[in-house]
């Protein structure tokens, strides 16, 4: 992220013109803050970093408002995380309007190894996945916590960019459906207060 206060005007400019569906321009963002591109480059980055972080800032509190709305422990709780933000994600205005505009580059930015916004979505999987682990409330064997929660990050977005990678129209339905399957969440507890 974007720690120099010039850096963080041109990153809210921006994020200000995604969210509103337009195209991000550079020469144009130059203009608007009045200096020139050479400058916002060495402030910003290039385009591609410029988009993955403004993707990955709206991506945070989107994670963040499906956990505080999840299933307190569990599979259940992996399963309403994940639910409520890929839906999120295919309901968003601005984000399908960056996938028609740019499907390329979106799935570049989004889903490729490479990407920053997949590596920092995993880690907030497999985060995810630990907690509940740790809790005593699932076990993701045999699978690692980071393996499950690349399986489940790609099950995201398969649904979510499904009209670019497939034809087919993005379904938050069968993607719950999806992750409840390979979760296979319970009542139960997995572990009881007396399980040693």
């Amino acid at each position: 992220m974007y720690t120099s206060d010039s850096a963080l005007r041109a990153f809210r400019e921006a994020r200000r013109t995604f969210i509103a569906g337009s195209r991000i321009d550079m020469g144009a963002l130059a203009d608007s803050l009045g200096v020139d591109r050479t400058s916002l480059f060495r402030w910003v980055g290039n385009r591609d970093r410029l988009l993955s972080e403004i993707l990955w800032s709206l991506a945070v509190p989107t994670l963040d408002a499906a956990a505080a709305a999840a299933a307190p422990a569990g599979a259940a709780r992996i399963v309403d995380v994940l639910d409520r933000f890929t839906a999120d994600l295919i309901e968003a205005p601005y984000f399908r309007a960056f996938l028609t505009r740019e499907p390329a580059r979106a799935l570049r930015l989004l889903t490729t190894t490479h990407s920053d916004v997949q590596r920092r979505f995993v880690d907030r999987v497999t985060a995810l996945v630990d907690e509940e682990r740790v809790d005593g409330s699932f076990d993701p064997a045999p699978l690692s916590s980071e393996e499950l929660a690349r399986l489940l990050v790609r099950i995201s977005e398969s649904f979510t960019y499904a009209d670019l990678i497939s034809g087919e129209t993005p379904d938050p339905v069968r993607a719950r459906a999806t992750f409840e399957y390979v979760l296979r969440p319970t009542t139960t507890p997995l572990r009881t207060t007396g399980d040693r």
